[in-house]
């Protein structure tokens, strides 16, 4: 059997970052958190932590902290069945998930924020590229991710949201100054272009689809999604924006698509481990219910 004061000291350093704060979260010394990991990795033979700043998790031990979320899950479940076999106070349990950041900005936040004012969780939210969201859940380090991909991770539940549309769009007076004459490949490759990091795809595709090869672009990293609003409308650079962020400043002409008619739309999916949790089946509903109200039908 598996020590589970070891598994809880473990995931509170892997979600604190340090041991010292792990051991101001669960109220015993630095020396307690040190030696239940220790035992625990004897235990499983093998490194579960990176002692790093922050330190992080090896692949077994996302594993172990992923198995005590699904536990702490199912003993909410429990306790509202059982409520003699509750804690004194109120417990919460720690649901950790991934999404991609322009989700977040829009139609997403509203959701898990209404989810968790009214349930005993504690979301520990995860921004990644569309792509590489359920990753996180295949490593074991998150419960649920907001993804791209349709095809779920063993283990894992996967449904359809709907499309995320986006537009390539830019200051009227960064398109006079690059784009006056069109945009195609040549003044594409000379037009700095907006990124959120570098596994941000999303000009690179519209560009493909719209020139039906590779062009190279300058690109501005910026990791926000509003950001990328507040660069383009000043004339830093052109990008792929969710037409929900940048509809305003549609109407108003302060930003102008490079080419109308030509939105790029992101199919995304909802991806769960497969833990029999009521919290996770409410958290799915909410996000399914935010997703038909905010994206384009799957």
């Amino acid at each position: 059997m598996l020590d589970y004061a070891a598994l809880a000291a473990l995931a509170a350093v892997i979600r604190e970052g340090s041991f010292e704060r792990a051991a101001r979260a669960l109220h015993v010394t630095p020396s307690a958190i040190s030696q239940r990991i220790r035992l625990l990795e004897e235990r499983v033979g093998c490194a579960l932590v990176i002692r790093d700043q922050p330190c992080r998790a090896t692949e077994t031990g996302r594993r172990l902290c992923q198995h005590v979320d699904q536990v702490q899950l199912l003993e909410q479940d429990l306790q509202g069945a059982l409520p003699a076999l509750a804690v004194q106070g109120l417990a919460r349990a720690s649901v950790p998930v991934a999404v991609n950041a322009d989700s977040l900005a829009t139609w997403l936040a509203p959701a898990i924020a209404a989810f968790a004012a009214s349930h005993p969780v504690l979301l520990q939210v995860a921004v990644d590229d569309q792509d590489h969201t359920a990753e996180w859940l295949r490593s074991g380090a998150v419960l649920a991710a907001v993804s791209a991909t349709a095809r779920p991770a063993s283990g894992c539940n996967s449904r359809p949201l709907g499309a995320m549309r986006y537009l390539a769009a830019a200051s009227p007076a960064f398109m006079q100054r690059y784009f006056a004459h069109g945009a195609g490949a040549a003044s594409l490759a000379l037009a700095p272009s907006l990124v959120f990091n570098a596994k941000d795809e999303l000009q690179s595709r519209w560009v493909r689809r719209l020139c039906h090869r590779h062009v190279e672009l300058p690109r501005h990293a910026l990791p926000s999604s509003h950001a990328f609003v507040t660069a383009a409308l000043a004339g830093m650079g052109w990008g792929l924006h969710p037409q929900a962020l940048i509809q305003p400043h549609l109407d108003n002409g302060s930003l102008v698509e490079l080419l109308p008619d030509t939105p790029l739309d992101v199919p995304l999916h909802w991806h769960t481990a497969r833990a029999a949790s009521s919290l996770l089946d409410g958290l799915s509903a909410a996000v399914a219910a935010a997703a038909r109200a905010g994206l384009l039908p799957p």
